[in-house]
């Protein structure tokens, strides 16, 4: 691979991982070319980019990127065979391939993550990340919790209203008598 390729390689990754929140590194070293093209098809059903790429062109890429430290990415995700995924919108998407795919395929691992800039290390963490609730989805259960008060209110309002009614309606009806 020639310099100029190389640098092309990083212009490309630095650019991902500036303006995708989201990237997962994955280890599928002893994948045979069957299950690799089957993880790859997974991924593409998924919307879900996956590049293997080496490890000294990874850490580049990510030096580039100005708002995280990423620096705690080279002992421990940055070795041995690598390669990453990337959803430009769901951060869970990868997190859940993976685990479905390590239902029948093992040798695919989590190394580590980026999750809005957050950061992921190790295969113990895939739970975690598959639980973690997106922007969307926090700012949906905020609403549902401040609309409840609301709603209970409307609703006491609404029936009382109906109640008072009947109770002025019968009391004219007995003084009419």
């Amino acid at each position: 691979m020639t310099r100029e390729e190389k640098g092309a390689i990083i212009d490309e990754l630095s650019q991902k991982f500036q303006t995708i929140p989201y990237f997962y590194i994955t280890d599928a070293n002893g994948m045979s070319v069957a299950e690799t093209n089957q993880l790859r098809r997974l991924c593409f059903e998924r919307g879900i980019e996956y590049v293997v790429v080496k490890n000294t062109l990874i850490r580049k890429a990510l030096e580039t990127v100005n708002d995280t430290d990423y620096s705690s990415f080279d002992d421990t995700v940055l070795t041995g065979f690598s390669g990453v995924m990337f959803h430009p919108e769901n951060g869970k998407a990868a997190a859940q391939l993976i685990k479905e795919f390590r239902r029948t395929n093992d040798k695919l691992k989590l190394k580590g993550a980026s999750v809005n800039y957050s950061l992921f290390i190790g295969a113990d963490q895939l739970d975690t990340l598959i639980n973690l609730k997106s922007k969307n989805e926090l700012i949906g259960e905020i609403i549902g919790l401040l609309q409840s008060p609301a709603k209970n209110v409307v609703s006491a309002l609404t029936s009382g209203g109906g109640k008072l009614a009947g109770i002025l309606k019968t009391l004219s009806e007995r003084e009419e008598n």
